[in-house]
C-alpha cells in the first residue's frame, strides 16, 4: 500500500503524463519476422514517478501526483500502491499510455517507443494545481512531458504556485512547456541535457556556449541554479557562486533509461538532507552513473549510487566530503 507522508517532509513529484514501461530483450530486430522477446520487465514510469521512486530508494520521503485514466491506469496505480510512496490519483478520462524499449542482444543497442499518451483537458490538471497550494513539501519537481490538450504554460503556472506556498520549484522538461516555463521564472533548480538547452536556444552549442546560456538563465533570474547533463563529458552546474564543472564517472553502460531522473531525484534528495547544491550535484552524477549499470527500465540502485559516490569522493577529502552519508543513509 502507498505510505501517507508527512505534509511537511514529503518531496512532491509531478506526473502529467506517466507511462506504464515495459522493457524486453531480443536476439536481433529484423522487419516483418516475429521477434521472440525474453526478460519482460515491468515499471511504472515517467519523469515525476522516476525521480520518486529513487528519492524512496534513497530512503526519503516523496509524494507523487499522477494523472491517469482507463484500464491502464487502474494498472498504474495498483503499481504505484505497491511502492513507498505518497500517492494523489486525479482521474482523466483517457487512458494511461503504454511505452516499451527492446533491446537487441547482437548489437547492444535498445530502442524505445514511446507514444504521445491521452487528450486531457485543462479542467483535469486543476486538481495537480489546487494540491500545490495546499502542500508544505520544501520541493516540487515537475518532470516530462505535457499530455496532449494541456495549456503550454502549466509548468510556468505550477512554478508560481509552489513559490507562493513557500517550495521550491524544480524542473526538468522540454519543447514548449519549457520556453514558457522559462519566460515565467521562479524556478529554483533546471535540469536539462545539453540536446533541451540547444532546441531551447534553437542551436547548436559547446560546452562553453552552453555554459553561458546556462548563466545568463541565473543572471536573469529565471532559475537559482542550472544542473546541465552533458552525456559522457558529465555536466555542469551553474549559480549565482559560478560555474562547476565534472567529469563523467566511468562504469558500465548496460541501459541509458532513468538516467535524467535518477540524477534529477538524488540531487533534490541530498538537498532535501540540508547539503549544499555542489554536494547534490556531484551525488546526482553518481545517481545517474549508478542507473546506466541497470537493464531495462530499471532506475539506480542505492548501493551503487553510495559505492560511486565514495569512489568520487576518495579523490577530493572523502572523509570530510561524504561525512553527511553516515548520519542521513
Amino acid at each position: 500500500m502507498a505510505m501517507p507522508m508527512s505534509p511537511t517532509d514529503a518531496i512532491l513529484t509531478i506526473t502529467l503524463n506517466p507511462t506504464i514501461d515495459l522493457s524486453n530483450d531480443v536476439a536481433r530486430i529484423v522487419p516483418t519476422h516475429k521477434m521472440r522477446a525474453r526478460n519482460q520487465r515491468q515499471e511504472v514510469g515517467g519523469g515525476g514517478i522516476n525521480v520518486a521512486r529513487v528519492i524512496a530508494e534513497l530512503g526519503g520521503e516523496a509524494d507523487v501526483a499522477v494523472l491517469s485514466g482507463g484500464a491502464t491506469g487502474a494498472i498504474l496505480v495498483d503499481m504505484l500502491e505497491a511502492l513507498p510512496l505518497g500517492l494523489h490519483v486525479f482521474p482523466i478520462k483517457g487512458a494511461v499510455r503504454i511505452a516499451f524499449m527492446v533491446h537487441e542482444d547482437e548489437s547492444g543497442l535498445e530502442y524505445r517507443f514511446v507514444p504521445d499518451g491521452p487528450v486531457v483537458s485543462p479542467a483535469e490538471v486543476e486538481p495537480v494545481l489546487h494540491l500545490i497550494d495546499k502542500s508544505k513539501a520544501p520541493y516540487v519537481v515537475a518532470s516530462g512531458s505535457l499530455p496532449r490538450g494541456v495549456s503550454t504554460d502549466t509548468y510556468a503556472r505550477m512554478a508560481r504556485h509552489t513559490v507562493a506556498s513557500g517550495g521550491r520549484f524544480v524542473l526538468d522538461a522540454s519543447g514548449e512547456a519549457l520556453s514558457a516555463a522559462i519566460a515565467e521564472g521562479g524556478i529554483y533548480l533546471f535540469t536539462p541535457s545539453l540536446s533541451e538547452l540547444e532546441r531551447l536556444v534553437g542551436h547548436g552549442l559547446d560546452i562553453e556556449a552552453a555554459g553561458a546560456v546556462a548563466a545568463d538563465l541565473v543572471a536573469r533570474g529565471v532559475t537559482r541554479y542550472v544542473a546541465l547533463t552533458l552525456g559522457e563529458e558529465g555536466a555542469l552546474l551553474v549559480g549565482p557562486e559560478g560555474r562547476l564543472q565534472m567529469p563523467a564517472i566511468q562504469v558500465k553502460v548496460v541501459s541509458a533509461v532513468g538516467a535524467g531522473d535518477s540524477f534529477v531525484g538524488a540531487i533534490v534528495w541530498a538537498l532535501s538532507k540540508g547539503q549544499d547544491i555542489r554536494e547534490a550535484f556531484r551525488f546526482g552524477l553518481a545517481a545517474g552513473a549508478a542507473a546506466v549499470m541497470t537493464e531495462g527500465t530499471e532506475l539506480c540502485r542505492r548501493a551503487d549510487i553510495l559505492k560511486l559516490y565514495a569512489e568520487a569522493c576518495a579523490a577530493r577529502h572523502a572523509e570530510e566530503a561524504g561525512a553527511w552519508l553516515s548520519a542521513e543513509v
